[in-house]
């Protein structure tokens, strides 16, 4: 009896260990049924296509919108190559606690006016204009054609948006596919870019929520969905950010909590 206990137990570790290194695929080169498609909108809109096998966001759409996946995740690692048009500007976000379009307002900053939306949404979907996605950014930037890249190296490729730099430039050239992966686990995330782990770091930590009060208020409602994240399974989404950009091969799998394994 006691060898048999054993090896049930045996069996419910491999088990579990299988269970964890399967992976979902969210886009195979055509379906995007694991996306909430902004073409089945009204009205729709027209910020993405699929094109050569890849999702594709397009430049200066009606609908400035992101991609977001319809199931949430807690724990989970994320693969996918993406390309950048010269001079673009993209991102994948992650832990998305809100999604608003942004309203018309008297002025202010572009982070006073998210602020200033979440509490003035629109009563019909906006027919053109921008849907702000509120959630932590893997950057997505041409370094060398983009001006943002001159900010600082938490605004260049592979970083934790506004928050931590990559440790080094591994990006290919303009025009070529980038592999990536991001590891969440709780509050510790890492970024890894072309094989290279460049980010490694936690969304709570003071360094964190000293970028997040100084880019949106100490206080504000961005702020204290990001600092708090009321939301603990989350959607992820790819983002349109007016640049052409084109991703593929993504897939992901949920990690358990008590994970610490690579």
């Amino acid at each position: 009896m006691k060898l048999a206990r054993l090896l049930c137990l045996a069996l419910a570790v491999s088990f579990a260990g299988q269970a964890q290194n399967v992976w979902t695929v969210l886009f195979d080169g055509a379906n995007r049924a694991q996306w909430d498609d902004p073409r089945q909108k009204m009205p729709p809109g027209d910020g993405w296509t699929v094109e050569d096998g890849c999702l594709r966001a397009v430049h200066s759409p009606r609908i400035l919108e992101d991609m977001v996946t319809r199931k949430v995740f807690g724990d989970f690692e994320l693969s996918l190559e993406w390309k950048i048009s010269p001079g673009g500007n993209s991102g994948i976000k992650y832990k998305i606690q809100d999604r608003v379009f942004l309203a018309q307002h008297p002025g202010g900053s572009f982070e006073d006016l998210v602020n200033w939306s979440l509490g003035h949404r629109p009563t019909v979907r906006p027919d053109k204009g921008q849907e702000y996605v509120v959630g932590f950014e893997y950057q997505i930037l041409d370094n060398a054609g983009n001006i943002d890249a001159r900010h600082g190296a938490d605004r260049q490729a592979g970083a934790l948006y506004d928050i931590a730099g990559p440790t080094k430039d591994v990006t290919k050239p303009v025009g070529e596919f980038n592999q990536t992966r991001i590891v969440v686990r709780g509050n510790h995330v890492e970024h890894w870019l072309n094989g290279v782990k460049v980010v490694d770091t936690s969304l709570d930590s003071p360094q964190t929520l000293d970028h997040l009060a100084k880019r949106w208020g100490k206080g504000s409602p961005v702020y204290e969905l990001l600092a708090k994240q009321p939301k603990k399974e989350c959607s992820i989404s790819l983002q349109n950010h007016g640049s052409d950009a084109w991703f593929r091969d993504i897939k992901i799998r949920k990690l358990p909590e008590e994970d610490d394994d690579e």
